[in-house]
């Protein structure tokens, strides 16, 4: 299975690409992930990008496209993988597609996790992380056992963090609609784009996109 997730954030596109990740014994391909790999092994590439973020600014889409372009050719994505997080704007997309094609790797499909814009502030603004251990909490669908005492170590240090206010959060919505939310047209005519509400728990989202990649092979 091979796949890109698309979603903004607060939709829990992180959790539904572990979860496929698992069922699909692919791996999942998150550009963060990628930067600090490259980064920590000191390879050309995360060498490169460390001098740019030094410099306070973002990584460029040669270097992003290029790290995809050699992570996709490592023994364990032969099978599949997930792309999480790459493409975020339509030259990306483009990058992508030019490294698929010379690649010659197709696409299964491409599942975008849709949400309305309330509910991403309303989840988000619960979220509660723990400053000892990273724990992270919802108040609101994944609450501490005891309230304001971490599970996992017993701090009472659960913070808000400052991408999870809401003035933030509404920031974050603006740049996905302008930059990523455009992908959705670029895809359409593909007939590779699957939309998936992302409305609802953890299982019934995960299901959910699990029923459209069903519907799509079975079809195929």
């Amino acid at each position: 299975m091979r796949l890109i997730l698309l979603g903004p954030p607060g939709v829990g596109k992180g959790t539904q690409a572990r979860r496929l990740a698992d069922h699909f014994a692919i791996p999942h391909v998150a550009t963060g992930d990628m930067l600090r790999v490259n980064i920590r092994d000191k390879t050309a590439l995360g060498m490169k990008a460390q001098k740019i973020m030094a410099q306070g600014k973002l990584v460029s889409d040669d270097v992003i496209l290029a790290m995809v372009e050699a992570r996709l050719q490592e023994s364990d994505a032969m099978n599949g993988f997930i792309l999480d997080g790459i493409p975020r704007t339509v030259p990306q997309g483009v990058g992508l597609a030019a490294i698929l094609e010379r690649l010659g790797i197709q696409l299964n499909a491409i599942v975008a996790i849709a949400i309305q814009q309330d509910i991403v502030i309303t989840r988000l603004a619960a979220r509660r992380t723990c400053t000892h251990c990273g724990a992270v909490y919802n108040l609101v669908n994944h609450p501490p056992r005891k309230m304001g005492v971490c599970d996992a170590c017993d701090s009472t240090e659960l913070i808000q963090r400052e991408d999870d206010l809401p003035e933030t959060i509404r920031k974050r919505l603006d740049v996905y609609n302008e930059q990523t939310h455009p992908l959705l047209a670029y895809y359409r005519p593909t007939g590779l784009l699957k939309e998936v509400s992302g409305d609802g728990t953890v299982d019934e989202v995960f299901n959910g996109i699990l029923a459209v990649l069903l519907a799509r092979s079975t079809k195929t």
